[in-house]
């Protein structure tokens, strides 16, 4: 039976991974979370690995204050990057396999079309540039790793755009939500079942893959749907970006071309509505 550790267990995807678990008895799954395994001392990385000894790394932890990062570039860089740099030799070493999972952020969000694996990252925030760094040091440490990149993740785990919302919508009349910054939302349950089916296809083939729901939205168009299905009185008005100013530069364009991982592992994202009644059903 194969060892698969799982980083960032108490996050929005690892929690969901762990919900899914129990469907893939023939994997011995490690959860670690950041009181267990640090992610931002090398030692106890290395001292953790070495005593857990998995066939098969998750990587879900990340460092993801993307406002908090522009202030705190250390420990972002440290996490996002540097543990990544470890992991990624760590696994080379004892032959262990290895998923890290990254971001839409490593782009600037200037392309007209759906960016895809091989498009030019140009991040513009200390979170992009650290989650960029750390694909780099896993493609050049770990050769034979996959990366997948997602984005805008949601869940009923942790803190999120859509429990945001709900709290909000519940609280106030009015909301103002931002309608020039163009994406897909992605269920974390969702990206949870296509590493596992990845994991379990008996198929590794190493690389970048993008993954997120189907769609193409502003954030105010998520607030909508999220009203809709909530059945919520409150009235949401589309604002311009430039009128909600953050300390980290959003990419104004985020969608992820998902067509490498159709081709490669016949996996089919599913349209983010249908996802997003299933996550708001079982809040």
């Amino acid at each position: 039976m194969k060892k698969v550790l799982v980083t960032g267990a108490n996050g929005q995807l690892g929690s969901e991974i762990k919900v899914l678990a129990s469907n893939y008895p023939n994997f011995d799954f490690v959860f670690t979370d950041i009181a267990d395994f640090p992610l931002d001392k090398k030692q106890e990385i290395v001292a953790n690995f070495n005593q857990i000894q998995p066939d098969i790394v998750i990587n879900c932890a990340a460092y993801t204050a993307v406002d908090k990062a522009e202030q705190d570039v250390a420990t972002a860089d440290a996490i996002n990057h540097l543990a990544i740099d470890t992991l990624a030799t760590l696994c080379t070493n004892s032959g262990a396999k290895l998923i890290h999972v990254s971001t839409d952020y490593v782009f600037d969000g200037t392309s007209p079309i759906a960016y895809k694996e091989e498009d030019k990252p140009n991040p513009k925030s200390v979170y992009g540039v650290t989650k960029l760094a750390g694909e780099i040091a896993c493609s050049k440490n770990c050769p034979d790793s996959i990366i997948i990149r997602t984005a805008w993740v949601y869940s009923e785990f942790g803190n999120n755009f859509v429990k945001t919302m709900l709290r909000l919508m519940t609280e106030r009349d009015s909301l103002n939500v931002v309608n020039d910054q163009i994406g897909s939302p992605t269920y974390a349950a969702d990206l949870a079942q296509v590493i596992l089916t990845v994991l379990d296809s008996n198929k590794w083939e190493s690389g970048i893959y993008h993954y997120s729901s189907e769609g193409e939205i502003s954030w105010y168009d998520f607030a909508s749907d999220i009203k809709e299905i909530a059945q919520k009185n409150c009235v949401i008005t589309g604002i311009p970006a430039s009128d909600y100013p953050t300390p980290a530069e959003r990419p104004a364009f985020s969608l992820l071309d998902k067509s490498k991982i159709k081709d490669v592992y016949g996996i089919e994202p599913i349209d983010y509505k249908i996802s997003l009644k299933k996550m708001m059903a079982r809040l």
